[in-house]
């Protein structure tokens, strides 16, 4: 204001000595518009002007003098970065916290390591930088050289021979002529280690304070932010910005390798650009050496250590010394895929973690440690890890930890998957939930100590994705099952039930030729080494009368279909859903030799076995009533319609629109109509 004023002053009087001289040189007698004042009465205006302009030139440099000591350079603010992408809602949630006028003025930023924490409050702090009149970044990964940077602090705001002891006080003393300032502590730990150097008191509504921290338990002292990695839509922007070359599609790829952390993106272009790596080559290396590459591609504004391989590795350090529990929980997690993994797969067998799980207090608080640090996220009854902190943990492994993890995963796995797939109600969702583990443990080759778990579990896994209609997926995995029990001594029954399995899928996968010497094969091992009456021999009998079915031979099948139904009912009693699959298989026999009266009361009989046991949209009971339909038409009953349209929309829900059993369903319901 001061200076403006002085100019105007200072104009004034360059006006009025214009204006005499201009009046000297003319001769006029009459000067136009508003300088007349100024012809009749020159001395009264020039000491009017004359106390202004000096109070104006003499206020001015004090007043920016006072300006420029509100306004010192930001204090050790890292350079901003100019390939910073996103976070737009974010930056402006982060400002509208700050300032909410609700007292909140301080903001802890949480979230994975490398999930871009700083770089967001670096980039508040230069889109923001005008509205403060000090900003400081503080490093506080260290809580004991907090101190040391209030000493720094103190300087930067002018004050001297400031100890250690008074550094922090005193600055935020000397903050209070500096309102509003920002200061940012980066890579704080708990509350506890920042309270020395936190504002407390009216100190805390005169400025704002974010600290960025992976560490939990900040919203008692301040208000928090949980930081999530990029959306896809982010990722594929940094990638195709950074890149040359770089397509959408492919970057769309390399972010699900990297889980979309920005980190990892940043270093994956630095990879590239630094090697000159075309995207493709890139994406391969990502996909078969995650391990390795998470190591490469150092960035130039931070500094040689910071990669994604050492993100985390102080954070498993310090557990090392406090929780050794902890660590042998992420080891094991780290070799399960980066799906939500439940918690009671390791409770249900303590002895996998030494019997830490065994106590439901010190099992919750070595659960939380790994919380706690950042290294996973805890979800009601599951904990969740990045793929890249799996990568990161799984790196440096020794190959007799690793081959232990996988022995003890498979042992707890296989007795935490349902084996009743057909006959236990809630075996679907549970396998749901289990597969993509089952699958990350058993893809490799198995170690000695749990080879015969593996082909289980791989056989099992097949049984599954036969019931939801996934055959092209089970095929390679009872293949690898039949493969490993056949190595195995005393695997005779095993190796049976393998090969009746694929037996099962090449029949779905309509090659019955493929199938039936499979399926013959598995009931001659069950017979040389089962009793007669094996419910195992009852399901080769069933399924070797389907495959014969459809390849003509029905004769030949019918006694099979009857001496399979006569061993289930023995065994498990009639209403077993066991007895449903016999009783189809042999209404199976009676249709294609053209008895649908005889094959309407089986196929109705499990139809009811079916819906006592199954929730009412189970694939089960839409393929029993897709059967009876067609059965019905052929009789020319009316209620074959309405029996194919819940069949159908059972498949519709259950396999989607799109897959060829359900577009079957729905072609012979348009055929009913």
């Amino acid at each position: 204001m001061w200076r403006t004023l002085a100019s105007a002053v200072a104009g004034l009087l360059v006006l009025f000595v214009g204006s005499l001289a201009f009046n000297a040189a003319s001769g006029q007698s009459r000067w136009p518009g508003p300088l007349d004042y100024v012809r009749v009465h020159p001395w009264v205006v020039l000491l009017i002007l004359i106390p202004l302009s000096v109070v104006g030139v003499w206020q001015a440099p004090r007043r920016d003098r006072a300006r420029d000591q509100l306004a010192p350079a930001p204090y050790r603010l890292p350079p901003r970065n100019t390939n910073f992408t996103g976070r737009d809602a974010t930056l402006r949630e982060v400002r509208q916290r700050l300032t909410s006028g609700n007292g909140v003025a301080m903001l802890a930023v949480q979230g994975l390591g490398g999930v871009g924490k700083t770089q967001l409050a670096i980039e508040y702090a230069y889109r923001y930088l005008s509205k403060y009149r000090f900003v400081a970044f503080v490093g506080a990964e260290d809580s004991d050289l907090v101190a040391s940077h209030f000493v720094s602090l103190a300087g930067q705001l002018g004050l001297t021979e400031v100890s250690s002891d008074q550094a922090i006080p005193r600055v935020y003393g000397k903050l209070l002529d500096h309102r509003p300032f920002l200061i940012i502590f980066d890579n704080g730990e708990k509350p506890g280690t920042l309270t020395h150097a936190l504002p407390s008191g009216g100190l805390a509504s005169n400025g704002h304070v974010i600290v960025t921290t992976r560490v939990s338990g900040w919203s008692g002292r301040a208000g928090v932010i949980e930081l999530d990695v990029f959306t896809r839509q982010e990722s594929v922007k940094l990638l195709v910005g950074r890149v040359p070359g770089m397509t959408e599609a492919v970057a769309e790829r390399i972010a699900e390798q990297l889980g979309d952390l920005p980190l990892a993106l940043e270093q994956a272009a630095g990879y590239m650009g630094y090697n000159h790596t075309a995207p493709e080559e890139y994406l391969t290396l990502l996909t078969s050496r995650l391990e390795d590459m998470i190591a490469r591609g150092e960035l130039a504004d931070r500094p040689a250590a910071e990669v994604v391989a050492s993100l985390w590795r102080l954070s498993v350090q310090k557990l090392n010394t406090d929780q050794p529990q902890a660590v042998r929980l992420l080891e094991l997690c780290a070799l399960l895929a980066p799906e939500p993994i439940p918690l009671d797969l390791f409770t249900g067998s303590p002895e996998t973690l030494n019997g830490a799980a065994a106590d439901p207090l010190v099992w919750d608080t070595t659960v939380g440690a790994l919380a706690g640090l950042g290294l996973a996220r805890r979800e009601n009854a599951s904990l969740v890890l990045h793929r890249l902190v799996q990568a990161a943990i799984r790196a440096p492994m020794p190959d007799e930890v690793r081959t232990d993890a996988r022995v003890q995963l498979c042992r707890a796995l296989l007795a935490a998957v349902p084996h009743d797939i057909h006959g236990d109600p809630d075996a679907r969702p549970r396998w749901q939930e289990l597969l993509p583990h089952v699958l990350a443990v058993t893809k490799d080759d198995p170690p000695a100590e749990c080879a015969a778990e593996t082909a289980v579990l791989l056989r099992l896994a097949s049984e599954f994705l036969i019931q939801i209609g996934d055959c092209s997926v089970a095929l390679p995995l009872c293949e690898r099952a039949l493969a490993i029990d056949e190595s195995l001594e005393g695997r005779a029954a095993e190796a049976g039930f393998d090969l009746i399995t694929l037996a099962q899928i090449h029949k779905d996968l309509n090659a019955p030729e493929t199938a039936r010497p499979l399926a013959e094969r598995a009931l001659r091992l069950h017979e040389s080494c089962l009793p007669a009456d094996s419910p195992a021999i009852a399901t080769d009998l069933a399924t070797l009368a389907r495959l014969l079915c459809i390849l003509g031979e029905h004769r030949a099948a019918q006694p099979l279909a009857e001496r399979a139904l006569q061993i289930d009912e023995t065994a498990y009693g009639p209403d077993d859903p066991f007895v449903s699959f016999d009783l189809i298989a042999l209404a199976n026999v009676h249709v294609d030799l053209g008895d649908y009266a005889t094959a309407v009361p089986l196929i109705s009989r499990a139809l009811q076995i079916r819906e006592a046991r199954y929730a009412p949209d189970h694939l089960y009971i839409g393929y029993v009533l897709l059967f009876k339909a067609r059965v019905l038409h052929s009789l020319n009953d009316p209620t074959a319609a309405d029996l194919a349209r819940r069949g159908a929309q059972i498949l519709h829900t259950r396999l989607g629109r799109t897959h060829p059993k359900t577009v079957d369903a729905f072609a012979l319901v348009n055929g009913l109509r």
